[in-house]
């Protein structure tokens, strides 16, 4: 029973939606009907400008990292596996309460950074490579969806190579956890490989590489 309620703190944690709450506080405005209409920092930052985008960003990313690294530790009895494995589920939780919350009828944000946050506690260099591509696509395409797509897909990769070489060792778990979630995340960014497709994806800064639409 430790190990579920543990689970089910970090969803509650997870499923808070910022963006939402965010919007309402400067604007009064409901994130969910304008821009993409998706409760994430990507449309927040289209909707009311860097600094709020910025904001909802780091709380969500907060969200995923003090679920992996601080609710393992609140003492709620027996766990049935190692903490490593207690980190990753509570992590997987908080990403998929940021995805489906509870609160505002299980539609939520895209997991992204959330996402980020459980990896910073528990696979920080595979993530650091994540972050280098994220950043990089970001700068010279100025789309986040671009960045989001190959930094989720590079994760797993990042795992399993650093595995297979001995530079890093991690569970098995971990390489399975986020070969799901970047599946996860591609197919939650759908929509924006349409827009890609078509040419309608909006860069959100000014990109490096290619005209700006």
């Amino acid at each position: 029973m430790g190990l579920i309620g543990l689970i089910v703190i970090a969803y509650l944690l997870g499923a808070i939606p910022t963006a939402l709450i965010a919007g309402k506080l400067l604007k009064g405005i409901d994130i969910r009907t304008v821009g993409s209409g998706n409760v994430g920092a990507t449309n927040t930052w289209r909707a009311l400008g860097w600094k709020a985008g910025v904001g909802v960003l780091a709380i969500d990313l907060g969200k995923g990292l003090i679920a992996a690294a601080l609710v393992p530790q609140i003492p709620l009895g027996p766990l049935p596996v190692d903490m490593q494995d207690v980190a990753i589920l509570c992590g997987l939780a908080a990403v998929l309460g940021h995805v489906f919350p509870v609160y505002i009828g299980f539609r939520g944000g895209k997991g992204v950074a959330t996402t980020t946050g459980m990896l910073i506690a528990v696979a920080p260099l595979p993530l650091g490579i994540a972050a280098g591509i994220f950043g990089l696509t970001f700068v010279l395409t100025g789309r986040v969806s671009i960045g989001s797509l190959l930094g989720a897909t590079s994760v797993p990769i990042a795992v399993w190579l650093l595995g297979r070489y001995g530079i890093a060792t991690y569970p098995v778990l971990l390489l399975g956890l986020t070969s799901a979630l970047a599946a996860f995340i591609v197919f939650n960014h759908r929509a924006n490989i349409v827009r890609l497709v078509r040419g309608k994806e909006h860069p959100i800064i000014r990109p490096l590489f290619g005209r700006r639409r």
